[in-house]
């Protein structure tokens, strides 16, 4: 059965009516204009009900996955065309830039309309077209900076909002857009959308939870994001004394954790690990250590033990660097995969032991690990400039 062409009207007065290069684009009156804003906004709605009645007509997937892909082309190519209009000399009249503005906020609804409700028939991996892209960049932008005080005042630690807020900013502002894919950019609208949600809450506590369990939902498996997650978990049990009760809190981390729902089909970086799954290696990695140590300590002493040795001092390397800088070089070389070990903190727990700084003789393995996150610019240069040096004698080999 032959379809209409639901999309008309819009066609009409974008392709015709609004070209400057047509007889009747002189001719438009005022009240034509309000008219025509008026009736877009009626048509929007329209077109979404007439594109669900035409979808829930057809049986066949290919059919429905032709329909769509057709629908949401023409709906780019009609953007494409009202954002050249405007950039013609007659397009000055506040009117008529009105009118244009209307006409892209109601092809964008249009357009979001089909990406969230048939994203199943859309070919996902393909770019976004530039123009579609930078509309929707902008749209996204004015919602982020409305979003952004509110998000800010209700989670305490502005890391974690920085975090968040810092990838999609990057995302809008970055100069490699004309490699994105609709995968891409359907994700970022989606997180921003439920952003918005998370950010009218007003408890903090509940604000920071929410963020969290989005952020697992989404399968937001940025690396920054993970050791984030991970480092908060330890910070809290490195505050207990008792291997126990370490034991315990991390248990109920885990299972906290493992209770948050994750949906498999959505990713922030598809080539990335997902991250349930990094993360629960991460847990177990952890439990399984502490269990094992705690087994250590416990196991009862022979009776016939041999005479007690008598203790060796351990003779330390001194390091010319301060804590701060030797952590952010441990964390390199653990991240980096230059030493390779089941967690960051078994790095510093076998090396930090056998070092000192020139200020302190004793290092605690947990008090440098912690350094690793929360460095100075300054520790930072230091750090580099260290490395620099190893690097020039290594090529004076």
């Amino acid at each position: 059965m032959a379809q209409n062409y639901t999309l008309e009207w819009l066609d009409s007065q974008i392709s015709i009516v609004l070209s400057p290069h047509k007889m009747y684009f002189q001719d438009i009156s005022k009240d034509e204009l309000q008219a025509m804003s008026e009736k877009a906004t009626i048509e929007t709605i329209a077109i979404q009900s007439e594109l669900r009645n035409q979808v829930f007509s057809l049986h066949k997937e290919n059919q429905i996955k032709l329909l769509v892909r057709k629908y949401h082309s023409a709906l780019i190519i009609l953007l494409d065309t009202i954002t050249e209009h405007q950039k013609h000399p007659a397009f000055i009249q506040a009117d008529l830039l009105n009118i244009a503005a209307t006409l892209i906020s109601c092809l964008d609804e249009l357009l979001t309309f089909i990406e969230k409700r048939f994203s199943n028939f859309l070919s996902l991996e393909e770019r976004v077209p530039s123009t579609y892209l930078a509309v929707s960049c902008n749209e996204l932008k004015i919602k982020l900076d409305r979003l952004k005080k509110r998000l800010v005042a209700n989670v305490a630690d502005t890391r974690f909002t920085d975090l968040v807020l810092g990838n999609l900013y990057g995302f809008i502002n970055s100069k490699k857009n004309g490699r994105v894919t609709f995968r891409e950019m359907l994700y970022r609208k989606e997180l921003v959308k439920e952003l918005e949600l998370v950010g009218e809450k007003k408890n903090q506590t509940s604000v920071y939870a929410a963020l969290h369990e989005l952020l697992v939902y989404m399968n937001f498996n940025g690396r920054s994001y993970m050791n984030y997650f991970t480092q908060c978990i330890a910070d809290k049990i490195n505050l207990l004394q008792n291997k126990v009760e370490r034991i315990d809190s991390l248990n109920f981390h885990y299972k906290e954790f493992q209770q948050m729902h994750s949906n498999q089909n959505m990713v922030l970086y598809p080539h990335h690990d997902n991250l349930k799954d990094v993360l629960n290696n991460w847990f177990s990695q952890e439990i399984a250590y502490l269990e094992k140590t705690l087994h250590l300590a416990v196991s009862p002493l022979s009776e016939h033990r041999a005479p007690a040795a008598v203790p060796i001092k351990d003779e330390k390397i001194i390091c010319d660097l301060s804590a701060d800088q030797l952590a952010l070089i441990l964390r390199a070389a653990d991240e980096s995969r230059v030493v390779v070990a089941k967690s960051m903190t078994e790095v510093f727990k076998s090396i930090v032991p056998h070092l000192s700084t020139t200020r302190k003789e004793t290092l605690s393995y947990t008090a440098v690990r912690s350094k690793a996150y929360n460095a100075e610019d300054r520790d930072k240069e230091l750090a580099v400039v260290a490395l620099q040096r190893m690097i020039e004698k290594i090529k004076g080999y």
